[in-house]
């Protein structure tokens, strides 16, 4: 099969539980139960992983670094947002 009929998937790892999953790498699959199989086999060799996550590269919708100015920038107006925005009172003593 050629790689024009697979699609693209992002392959996300968790090493242990209770950590969060981390993004390994991406794979080209038929569909998700493929995706997953091939991630498996690829990914997790020598018991890397405990739970993989296979998501279709175009279903991520992500912001653009060139943009992140624009994107960021307006919570820049909100300092309340930010620890140093609030006085600790003495009695509260180091946080």
């Amino acid at each position: 099969m050629s790689l024009e009929k697979l699609e693209l998937f992002e392959v996300f790892l968790r090493s242990k539980r209770g950590l969060d999953h981390k993004h390994a790498g991406s794979l080209h699959a038929e569909d998700k139960e493929q995706a997953l199989e091939y991630a498996r086999d690829v990914y997790t060799r020598r018991s890397e992983g405990v739970s993989i996550w296979v998501v279709k590269s175009s279903d991520i919708c992500a912001s653009q670094e060139d943009d992140s100015e624009s994107f960021f920038d307006p919570s820049d107006d909100k300092p309340y947002r930010h620890a140093t925005y609030y006085d600790i009172p003495k009695e509260v003593g180091a946080m």
